[in-house]
């Protein structure tokens, strides 16, 4: 019981410095135009074992035959993915899918993780990305209650809007960003997934 309050108090450690510099914007973002398919391939890649251990079933959808460039921060956006993936890993009821959807539009890169919660999302979406707050009055043996806040606080720090759809049971964060277009030629910065899965350069800064 001790070691597993210790790692739980670590992590919530970790977790209010992470929200503390999200917040106000003391963390390296460096913006580039970034592959958001390939992103999002690698972050579910990483959670392959998680999702599985909580018997769910990711669904990738982006458009064919074309690749989607953001204008983000590679290793802030997935940081902004693994909130989602976990929180999806945590809350989702079991034997059900979990959707992540890439499009753009003329102006904008939408990503969006949808998943059923295993229990009833009595609360407003506003309200679920507060600190400390999470879905359901029951949850009390898992996470912080700053995952969907830390993702807020990282997205606006890219310049991208986070926000987050409750209708019943189902739970949909929407993150977008400025998009860019390959033939601006910009060069993109996603480094191998074992880069991208560092958390936001935390140790060394603290």
């Amino acid at each position: 019981v001790l070691d597993r309050q210790s790692r739980r108090l670590k992590k919530l450690t970790e977790d209010l410095v992470e929200a503390s510099k999200a917040s106000t914007g003391n963390i390296h973002c460096s913006l580039a135009c970034t592959d958001i398919v390939e992103l999002v391939q690698q972050a579910v890649g990483e959670y392959e074992e998680k999702l599985a251990a909580s018997q769910l079933e990711a669904i990738i959808s982006a458009p064919e035959n074309e690749i989607v460039y953001g204008l983000v921060d590679g290793n802030l956006m997935w940081r902004v993915m693994s909130n989602l993936l976990s929180n999806a890993c945590k809350y989702s009821q079991p034997n059900t899918r979990v959707y992540i959807q890439v499009k753009q539009n003329a102006d904008q890169v939408f990503v969006t993780v949808k998943n059923i919660s295993r229990d009833q999302l009595n609360i407003d979406p506003d309200e679920l990305m507060e600190r400390f707050v999470r879905g359901d009055s029951s949850r009390s043996t898992e996470g912080s209650g700053l995952g969907l806040s830390i993702s807020k606080d990282l997205t606006q720090l890219q310049g991208g809007e986070f926000q987050v759809v409750i209708d019943g049971d189902l739970f949909k964060a929407v993150v977008s960003f400025p998009v860019k277009r390959a033939e601006l030629k910009a060069e993109k910065t996603i480094g191998e997934p074992g880069d991208l899965s560092q958390d936001v350069g935390l140790e060394e800064e603290i």
